[in-house]
Formats: C-alpha cells, structure tokens, sequence
C-alpha cells in the first residue's frame, strides 16, 4: 500500500489547519494514521504533527499530497525542489506546482527560498543569481520583516537562488519551473488574533448582521492602512453608479483613501455618463425615471471621450468636469479599466487584451495592504486571485453569492458585507469623517 508521512508545524490546531489536511486525506478516499504530535502549551508555542497517509495507489497518493501540501503540509524527508525547463514561450511542465496565494518556501541548495510575488494560480520560476529586490508586496511586508513575524525551523541562509511566481503566459522557454511537491512549504493561515476578530464576524455571509459595526472597522483598517504608508485599492462595478454612490466613492479618492482604482468599461461609462447627462443607463439619479432617449447617453458619453482620446484629456479639455474618474485622473490615481465582450465603445482606457490587462493590474499591486471591492463580481474574483492572502480583502454586494464565490474561488481570507453599495459607501465616509 503506498504511503507517504507529511509534517505540520506551527499554529496549526487554533487555525484548523491540522484538522483541514486530516479532512482531505479522508475525503479523498485515502487513510492516515498520526505518527507523532506536540501541542503548544500557550498561544505563543507552535504545534508539530507527523501524519502517514495510506492509499490504494501511487496515482491517488499523488493526488491527496497536492492538496495537503497546498493547504501547509511538508514532506519530512528533506528534498529539494525538482525543477524542469519549460517547454516554450507560455507553456509550462506537465508536472508544474500551482501555487496558492499563501506565503511559500521551497527548499534548494540546503537552504529554505521565499517565493516572491505569491499569487495563486501561478508556476514558480527559479533564477539563478539573486534578482533585483521587488517593491514590498504581501501588504508591504519586507521579506525580512516577514523572517521575523514567522521564525523558520530551518535557518534561511543567503542564497544565490531566486524564486518568484509568474503567470503562464509570463513563463519563457528555457525557465526553471518547480514541479511536484517535494520541497516545497505553505504557511498556514494565522491564528485568528482579537485585532481580526471583526473579520471573524463579517466573514460568515448573512444579510443579518449588524452593519455599521463592520463598517466602522472597516473605516479604522483603512485609517490604519494609510498610516502604514500602505496602499488602498478599491475594484467597483457600475451599481455604484447606478444607486447614486458615485459622490462617495469620488469623496474617497478625493480625501485620499483609494490609492488605485480597478474598474471596468462600464463604471468609468455610467460615471460619465452621469456627470454629462445626470443618468446612469437612462435613469435619472434625481427623479429615478427614465430619460427620454436616455438609452443614447453612455453612448454619447464613450463618443466624446473617443473624440477627446482619453478620459485625462477629456479632463483637460473640460468635457468631463466632475465624477469618480475625473477625481482619479485630478488626485493623479492610478486606475486600470479592463475590458469584456459586451462593451460599449470601449472608453479609449479600456485594456481589451485580457493578459495585458491582468499585467496591469498587477503592475499596482505591490505595497496594497487592503483591498475593497463593491459592487462586481468577475473584478473582484480576478482581482481576488492576483492578491497575496496577508491583505486586507473586504467584498461588499447584495448578493450574498458574489462573496461566497470568491471565497470559493481561493479567497478564502476575504470579508464578505452583505448590502447596498449606496448605503456601505455612505456610511463608511461618515465613518472616516469625510
């Protein structure tokens, strides 16, 4: 019967990180037995578990050791990483290592790596010779800074070896790929500290819960945030328009609080529209009735702005006097306008290449320590996606779906807010005082 024993260290009983991996032997059809376990005697201590898996077959085996090893778990025996060239431009080994959003290691030379630019979905590519240092990333944390937040039982010594994660389409022939899941370590989620306890709260989905509570600490993060010289990013969808909010997202890039903005062609359109026209999709954000020839007005709007070539020069030329993307392009923030098959125009901003718009995106990613997504869905899975799991995500919609989604999809870290984005953004600009 093949089997295999993995290791498990640190705050893993408190963070349910032991009893998840145990619960994915079992529901994989496989079987464990606990060969050796050391609890923590205070909050402080770390636990240590040493788990035998057994299975019916090498395949199933293989399949059960990527799950627990994305999860936290490691092979005990000490080897390193198995790397292979990828094959061409964009295509990867067979056997690549999908990569989590969760802090990783691999093990090369004797010596523990941290993987820079931890994203999940992605392959890890080594480089030999050190690469130039990137910007802070896991919410501007330093890789030192993180050594002395999560001591290694394996002592890190300077290496001349790199390991970053790159997206597929980024990957060149030639590169060295980790495959497999020898060497390689995940750290587990942290414990949940009183500091996050909101999170706690706000992350089971319910439209019950009492929300100005998690509004108010949602306002405090982001206080906090920008007093650790950390960025804000804010994804919004068109309802923020639609529901008349667009005065409070503009109030929060206007007073500082958005340090980028992710949106798509119909938000930037509708806030256009709305500041040329006073409509969103034809209705009056006034009266709330529609507009005669309404349904003609983002289209006027995406035309003036084509005829202007950008939204900054139609800033500049006055076509465009007030609004969201006015504030961004007068404050100077950032924004990456991503496109899809049903839209209008596009803005002449709209990125229609969907992996040059996902680099761009990326592009602002380093230095965020939280991100606040209303009001979207495909932007908030995607974006969830590119981000390291140590930021603060925070999902508000009216649809509880949309947050169980991108929890579904790998976020699982994220806040989910059951509401209307009027309301959230109007309560959280009362809630920083702006």
């Amino acid at each position: 019967m093949p089997s295999e024993s993995i290791e498990l260290s640190g705050h893993i009983v408190d963070s349910g990180t032991l009893q998840r991996v145990l619960d994915q032997i079992i529901a994989a059809g496989a079987d464990y037995v606990v060969e050796e376990f050391r609890l923590g005697h205070n909050k402080n201590d770390e636990s240590f578990a040493r788990v035998r898996i057994d299975t019916k077959d090498g395949g199933k085996l293989q399949e059960v050791l990527e799950l627990v090893t994305r999860t936290g778990a490691t092979l005990p025996r000490g080897v390193g990483v198995k790397l292979e060239k990828a094959p061409k431009d964009g295509v990867l080994p067979d056997d690549f290592y999908a990569t989590t959003n969760l802090p990783t290691d691999i093990l090369i030379n004797g010596n523990w790596v941290a993987v820079s630019n931890t994203e999940m979905d992605c392959a890890i590519v080594v480089t030999t010779g050190p690469l130039p240092l990137p910007p802070p990333s896991r919410g501007g944390e330093t890789k030192g800074a993180r050594a002395a937040r999560h001591p290694s039982p394996a002592t890190r010594h300077p290496s001349p070896v790199s390991a970053r994660c790159l997206r597929m389409h980024r990957v060149k022939k030639g590169d060295l790929v980790v495959v497999g899941h020898a060497g390689i370590r995940v750290e587990p989620p942290a414990k949940l500290t009183r500091e996050r306890q909101f999170e706690f709260m706000a992350s089971s989905v319910s439209s019950e819960k009492p929300k100005h509570l998690a509004i108010r600490e949602i306002a405090r993060q982001m206080k906090a945030t920008r007093k650790a010289g950390e960025k804000i990013l804010f994804v919004g969808g068109p309802a923020i328009v639609h529901t008349a909010a667009g005065n409070h997202l503009q109030v929060l890039i206007e007073k500082g609080f958005v340090d980028v903005l992710f949106a798509g062609n119909a938000l930037a359109a509708h806030d256009i529209e709305s500041n040329m026209f006073g409509t969103s999709l034809g209705v009056s954000l006034k009266s709330g009735t529609a507009v005669e020839h309404g349904h003609e007005h983002h289209l006027r709007a995406i035309n003036r702005v084509r005829a202007a070539g950008s939204i900054a020069k139609a800033v500049k030329k006055k076509i465009l006097r007030d609004g969201i993307m006015y504030a961004c392009v007068r404050k100077k923030v950032p924004f990456v306008l991503s496109g899809s098959i049903r839209d209008d125009g596009p803005l002449p901003d709209v990125i229609t290449d969907m992996p040059k718009a996902q680099d761009a995106m990326r592009a602002h990613l380093p230095g965020v320590g939280l991100a606040l997504m209303v009001g979207t869905t495909l932007l908030s899975i995607a974006t969830g996606n590119m981000l390291s799991a140590s930021v603060k995500t925070i999902c508000v919609d009216i649809n509880p779906a949309v947050v169980t989604k991108l929890s579904d999809r790998g976020t699982f870290h994220a806040i989910g807010l059951v509401t209307d984005a009027e309301l959230f953004l109007r309560t959280l600009t009362r809630e920083l005082g702006i």
